[in-house]
């Protein structure tokens, strides 16, 4: 038998796939399931009772996790003369204007966050093609454009994280590590899932989280209770 189905076998015995599990043990059993030589990530999926086409029905925001997220991500920012000086204090990668716009439309993209200065949005609304697709267009609402670049570095480098809506009614993020303690990874699902309830739209009537799964990146996927969480219609 081959060592991928062996694993899968075993970790099928293990989990019951039907069953909703309530969330401490959901965490204990994807901590137990999560034996690769590397440190897998603790991801969450919320489907949610939205129509991704009605723009009023639109789900995204930031949530800082209460852990971290056991992730380095690098961070780009627009910005100059102090607000650049601070934002390379604060752990930027990236800092420029047009020059780093120039970098960006010659490819420079091994970045996750985009931050901008206000008066940096007529450099970087001429990025729209290359940021846009990836998510990584800055945003007022996000707090991603802000005259404090240095606070939004900081925020994002000490695990905040970003999530947005699919097209499949889906929202996704990682929330942590398996080295995570457990107490640790349950305090950031719940900040998640309070982040993603609170951001439910007024247009949006009758059961709003349909479902929600648990999995780390080799593990199989646990189904949340959601009357457990507080989260049931």
């Amino acid at each position: 038998m081959p060592r991928i189905a062996k694993r899968r076998k075993a970790l099928l015995a293990k989990v019951d796939t039907a069953r909703r599990y309530s969330l401490a043990d959901a965490v204990k059993l994807v901590k137990q399931c999560a034996g690769s030589k590397f440190d897998e990530t603790v991801d969450i999926v919320m489907n949610l009772g939205v129509d991704p086409t009605q723009s009023d029905q639109n789900v995204r925001g930031m949530v800082s996790m209460p852990n971290g997220t056991g992730k380095k991500i690098k961070v780009a920012v627009f910005a100059k003369g102090d607000k650049a000086e601070a934002a390379l204090k604060a752990g930027a990668d990236y800092v420029g204007a047009d020059d780093l716009a120039e970098k960006i439309n010659a490819g420079l993209t091994d970045f996750e966050r985009c931050i901008a200065a206000p008066d940096m949005m007529g450099v970087v609304g001429k990025l729209g093609k290359v940021l846009g697709p990836k998510g990584l267009m800055p945003n007022p609402k996000l707090g991603t454009v802000t005259p404090n670049v240095a606070e939004a570095v900081k925020a994002a480098k000490s695990g905040q994280v970003e999530f947005r809506l699919d097209k499949a009614a889906i929202v996704h993020a990682g929330v942590g590590k398996a080295s995570f303690s457990e107490e640790q990874l349950l305090q950031n699902i719940k900040a998640f899932i309070d982040a993603v309830a609170k951001a439910k739209p007024a247009s949006v009537k009758g059961n709003y989280i349909k479902k929600i799964g648990l999995s780390s990146t080799m593990g199989l996927g646990l189904k949340l209770d959601l009357a457990e969480l507080g989260q049931a219609a």
